[in-house]
């Protein structure tokens, strides 16, 4: 049944409509502004919304908890991420926060590295997505840990640089990102790397020189993993997670939600936040990407015929200012609603 209380969706009103509706005289803009045509994008846009905001709460709790007012603010800058939107001709604009607390920002620049490297990695003949890991630590050795991976990769791919140089090796080239993953039963982090290479050889070379690297006591070869890709999209998203494999949406885990066990670690997911600080999780080695003409960003400017919405989180959405229509028409479902409300860990780390 429908709720009666919930405000009249945009979706179901022109954009002339719109522009009609909910203006004021004067509005300020800044940038090329996001499509807002896309309905399924719109969605997936409030969705992102409601869990960044509904988990940004919880991380400034426990950044209080631990005396952090730094870490709050930060936090506070993820709650109040795209909070207004100003709607003209057709497309979205608003401030982002651009912390990786943030799945609205996150996403922004997963589409980024997607569009940059794919056409470089669609054509390589047989890419490889290889998995280096090491063994799990607590949370205060993550930091350490981090420095040791990225550093660790940083000198097999110096050494295998100098061997090709010396023409006794294959050159290494591919793309790499840091992620880290929680066993809330065992209460330990797994850093490990993801990366794409151009072939086999240089996957099965990487794990070689990682396990000679690391040795037996920080590696074993059954944990490290590579395989074929046929699917470079997929495999560039399963790469550019950015950070964390801790259930922040509710797609990550659909067999454990099912099951009513997934929970949202928010407490190590706010300590592996903490030890990536500073650090570069992202990054290409071995190839330059090809050289494109960067689009000069527009500045602050005036605009009429404009609407100004607010997230309203009794609504899961933005509301018009003037009419109160709601912009995404993303309304949750009652598994995920339940679950932001009851099974955000706060505690577990």
């Amino acid at each position: 049944m429908a709720d009666t209380n919930q405000p009249a969706n945009l979706c179901g009103n022109s954009l002339n409509t719109l522009a009609y509706n909910g203006t004021t005289p004067v509005g300020v803009i800044t940038g090329e502004g996001s499509d807002m045509s896309n309905s399924k994008a719109m969605k997936s846009k409030g969705k992102r919304k409601l869990i960044s905001q509904t988990m940004a709460l919880s991380l400034i709790d426990i950044a209080k908890r631990k005396e952090a007012p730094q870490q709050a603010k930060t936090y506070w800058n993820t709650y109040h991420c795209q909070n207004k939107i100003t709607s003209h001709d057709g497309k979205l604009y608003g401030k982002y926060c651009k912390n990786r607390s943030c799945t609205l920002c996150l996403s922004i620049r997963k589409a980024e590295i997607i569009n940059k490297y794919f056409p470089v990695i669609k054509e390589w003949q047989e890419p490889y997505l290889v998995t280096l890991t090491i063994k799990a630590c607590s949370a205060k050795r993550l930091n350490y840990m981090f420095k040791g991976v990225l550093r660790g990769f940083s000198q097999i791919y110096a050494k295998c640089k100098k061997r090709n140089q010396r023409g006794n090796g294959i050159k290494l080239m591919g793309i790499k990102s840091l992620e880290c993953n929680f066993n809330p039963v065992k209460r330990t982090y797994n850093p490990h790397l993801h990366l794409i290479v151009a072939n086999k050889e240089m996957a099965e070379l990487l794990i070689d020189e990682w396990l000679q690297k690391f040795t037996s006591k920080f590696a074993t070869r059954k944990a490290q993993d590579y395989r074929r890709i046929y699917n470079i999209e997929t495999a560039l998203i399963e790469t550019i997670k950015y950070g964390s494999k801790i259930f922040t949406e509710p797609d990550v885990n659909k067999e454990a939600e099912n099951k009513g066990t997934a929970m949202i670690q928010a407490a190590a997911l706010y300590n592996i936040f903490e030890a990536m600080k500073g650090l570069r999780i992202f990054d290409r080695f071995g190839f330059n990407l090809p050289k494109t003409h960067q689009k000069e960003r527009k500045g602050a400017r005036a605009v009429t015929g404009h609407s100004e919405w607010v997230f309203m989180a009794k609504y899961h959405d933005w509301l018009n200012i003037e009419n109160e229509l709601t912009l995404s028409g993303y309304i949750p479902d009652a598994k995920l609603a339940y679950m932001l409300k009851n099974y955000i860990d706060v505690q577990t780390e």
